[in-house]
């Protein structure tokens, strides 16, 4: 009889074991039920609104689209998934780069923009702007013809050139033009006295003498003997 007692408790607590499993599984039907209800009910409007507008643009474009075309596209797509997966893993690498780079290349713009705003401050897209239009006044005012005699010429120009800008006659240029800037407003005596007096400063016979050298020199010039008298000039400044 207590063998039988024993024996029919163990078969009642296993059953409730499973009543209670049951009832557990049934309770987790049920919550994940009202799971599905719940995201059916959120998802239904969007999914009616994704599908009327899909209708909507679908309308805009069915002559211009066939089923067949839309199934080949679809098909395309599906034979290509990983070539899209590799275009994704290398557009993430691009990603990477970026943000790697990005700091780097931030602080070079704000470089660049420090730089291009003191050159802008100091006047050289100013300057620049100005030489454009002497370009441009260059180029507009010469011929062709003009152009091939200055190329015939430019040794002998820039011979020139070098000549005028050595340090002695760039000073002596100067010194005259800073002399000549002081005199300019002082008063001048023109009579014949005066210049008589002035006539006997060693300094103005020095200067009346070199100027006669160089008319001298100018008229040889016209006369066709320029090198031999260019020579002597130099040799006379000396």
């Amino acid at each position: 009889m207590d063998q039988s007692m024993v024996e029919l408790n163990h078969k009642i607590d296993e059953l409730s074991e499973q009543v209670a499993y049951l009832a557990g599984q049934a309770e987790i039907a049920e919550r994940q039920r009202a799971d599905r209800a719940e995201l059916m009910r959120d998802l239904t409007p969007i999914a009616n609104e994704a599908f009327r507008l899909s209708v909507e643009q679908l309308e805009e474009i069915q002559e211009y689209i066939e089923l067949d075309d839309l199934l080949r596209l679809v098909k395309r797509l599906a034979r290509n998934g990983r070539n899209f997966e590799k275009m994704l893993n290398q557009l993430e690498s691009l990603m990477d780069l970026a943000e790697t780079v990005g700091p780097l290349a931030n602080e070079a713009f704000g470089k660049a923009v420090h730089e291009l705003t003191e050159l802008e401050r100091k006047g050289y897209f100013t300057f620049a702007q100005g030489g454009m239009q002497i370009m441009d006044n260059v180029v507009t005012s010469f011929t062709q013809e003009d152009v091939d005699r200055f190329g015939e010429n430019v040794v002998l120009i820039l011979n020139t050139v070098k000549e005028m800008t050595q340090p002695e006659i760039m000073n002596f240029v100067r010194n005259t033009l800073m002399v000549a800037e002081q005199e300019i407003d002082k008063p001048v005596d023109i009579s014949f006295t005066g210049l008589m007096r002035q006539m006997r400063d060693p300094e103005v016979r020095r200067g009346l003498a070199l100027t006669m050298r160089v008319m001298h020199v100018v008229g040889a010039q016209a006369g066709g003997n320029g090198n031999s008298q260019q020579t002597n000039l130099a040799d006379s400044a000396e």
